[in-house]
């Protein structure tokens, strides 16, 4: 396929993906008002625990400016559109992928494609569950006697960009063992990385996470730590099975001989 080709390719995948997720946020308009509970459920939380620390901190939530009101409305839906279309957008996204496979491989490997809606929702989960402690954690260095004004329109960028980075952080097992089944990773790499792997998710979530502690860090390190080993065992269990394959065909055709 010619690069215009993939530049085609590509335009379709993702106006189709985008227009699914234009529909989806249409359909969250009517949802708007249980969206916000959701959507400000972690800096109400993270506004308890720090006032409980410190009972005298003054912690507002504004919208600054005449457009922020719309724009908060518009950003909630479209960031509830998109979350709820990521069948959708991993699928046109394995679609564009899938045709520089060869036929087997796209067969083998989109069984395992299949884990990564639930896996990127559970990540989204996980990272809507643990932001409260972290938003808590920061706001304890807002200095004493100075009131904090929240941003709603900055906090929600915040929050999407942290719940997408736990989303994707949980597509690692799903890529590992793609690469694997296309033949462009071999578990045996895996096994010799393997401490680098663990020690580049801990950076990782270190970075990603909104706070300083270590709970909130491992929180997200230990699963992407453990879905890397489970990764690896699945491939070691695929390259035995090749190696195990080609040694019966190997031994059929030196009896036939």
């Amino acid at each position: 396929m010619a690069l215009v080709d993939h530049l085609r390719e590509l335009r379709y995948r993702l106006l189709v993906s985008l227009a699914v997720v234009l529909v989806l946020s249409g359909v969250a308009l009517a949802l708007y008002q249980p969206l916000l509970s959701v959507v400000l459920w972690p800096i109400r939380q993270a506004i308890m625990l720090y006032q409980q620390a410190y009972p005298d901190a003054q912690v507002e939530l504004v919208t600054n400016g005449l457009t922020s009101p719309f724009s908060l409305y518009f950003k909630i839906c479209v960031m509830a559109g998109f979350i709820a279309s990521c069948p959708f957008w991993l699928y046109h996204l394995w679609q564009f992928v899938a045709p520089a496979l060869g036929s087997k491989e796209r067969r083998t490997t989109v069984r395992f494609l299949l884990p990564a809606v639930p896996l990127f929702l559970a990540g989204v989960a996980l990272g809507y569950w643990v932001t409260p402690k972290g938003f808590a954690v920061m706001l304890g260095f807002n200095p004493p006697n100075v009131i904090n004004l929240n941003d709603l329109n900055y906090y929600l960028g915040f929050e999407l960009r942290l719940l997408l980075i736990f989303g994707v952080a949980f597509l690692l097992p799903v890529v590992l063992v793609i690469l694997n089944r296309v033949g462009l990773v071999k578990a045996a790499v895996l096994g010799k990385g393997r401490k680098v792997a663990i020690l580049v998710c801990t950076i990782f979530a270190a970075v990603a996470t909104p706070s300083t502690d270590a709970i909130t860090m491992l929180i997200l390190a230990v699963p992407m730590v453990a879905m890397y080993l489970v990764a690896e065992i699945i491939c070691r269990v695929h390259d035995r099975t090749l190696v195990a394959n080609a040694s019966g065909s190997t031994t059929r055709r030196i009896k036939q001989k």
